[in-house]
């Protein structure tokens, strides 16, 4: 799959199917339109693209928005390349792009740039200026351009009850399981490993601290849970906690996992924790010998999972 980010030099010289959105998350009612685009693609001969935005409008439009987002545009990448998405396009979602005219838009960007011949899109769809325009205006584009519109009824839309809006409420509320079912995947935190107190090691559970760069990429409630990463080809287990570590003084958030039978150097490697399960709060212990016999009782409910579920 390609990924254009610079859409003011770029042209398509194939007809295209397209679809736009922030598409934040890849959804399970995502994806549905995701599979009927490519689909689309394929019947027609037509490649299939995504028109996304980036920074998420809300982050321009509104000062105050302190909106946290599922996935980071690399996240994003891959899942869509794994559903056979042609080509990813990110337009820079700027204040002076949201003033854009409607038919400014459709000529500019659907037409000259995209090359499309079809746009599919929800049936409550606006865009242009102050999002003036619906659907209707976009089929009445299409006459004019000659490209087909193909309608997402509401009923397709709203028998998936799933939104991303309802996926970020129960990270932050650390109901994990409802947001993975919500997904079709399990949420992902992706992010580099750097050094932290060691204190993991003294404990006899060393870490894999995590240092997520995009300051946007929401983080699930603080907590212990249980995740899997794969590091070199290979699958490894292990358990998270996402907190402060109140226990040894600590009063910073930090990510840190202790991956189960593992001992290689990682540091300066950027991996994908995949999270599938939480098993409890973070806690203040009274003593480190308490820490570490929670911490023990967390690997076998680890384990117990694990062998359960064979994930």
């Amino acid at each position: 799959m390609s990924k254009i980010k610079n859409i003011e030099t770029y042209k398509s010289s194939e007809p295209t199917v397209v679809t736009i959105g922030t598409f934040d998350g890849v959804h399970i009612g995502h994806q549905k339109i995701i599979k009927r685009l490519i689909n689309s693609g394929k019947l027609n001969g037509l490649k299939s693209v995504i028109l996304t935005f980036f920074p998420h409008p809300r982050m321009v439009l509104q000062k105050d928005s302190n909106i946290k987002l599922i996935n980071t545009i690399d996240e994003r990448y891959a899942i869509l390349d794994a559903l056979g998405l042609d080509n990813l396009l990110i337009k820079k979602f700027t204040k002076e792009f949201s003033r854009l005219s409607a038919e400014d838009f459709v000529k500019y960007i659907l037409v000259e740039k995209l090359n499309a011949k079809k746009v599919i899109i929800g049936y409550d769809h606006r865009f242009g200026r102050n999002r003036n325009a619906d659907i209707n205006d976009l089929k009445l584009f299409g006459e004019t351009y000659g490209f087909d519109v193909e309608e997402i009824s509401a009923q397709d839309i709203d028998e998936v009850a799933v939104s991303s809006t309802k996926i970020r409420k129960a990270l932050n509320e650390g109901d994990i399981e409802k947001a993975n079912s919500f997904l079709g995947y399990h949420f992902m935190l992706s992010g580099t490993v750097v050094k932290g107190r060691g204190l993991g090691k003294q404990l006899q559970y060393p870490t894999a601290n995590i240092l997520i760069e995009e300051a946007y990429k929401l983080i699930p409630k603080q907590g212990v849970y249980i995740v899997k990463s794969n590091i070199n080809n290979t699958v490894f287990y292990g358990m998270m906690n996402i907190g402060i570590n109140p226990t040894v003084d600590g009063n910073k958030q930090s990510i840190e996992v202790h991956f189960f039978d593992f001992d290689k150097d990682i540091y300066g490697t950027k991996i994908q924790i995949d999270i599938l399960q939480r098993i409890r709060d973070e806690e203040k212990f009274e003593s480190i010998e308490g820490l570490k016999t929670q911490l023990a009782n967390d690997k076998k409910v680890a384990l117990d999972y694990i062998a359960k579920h064979d994930t």
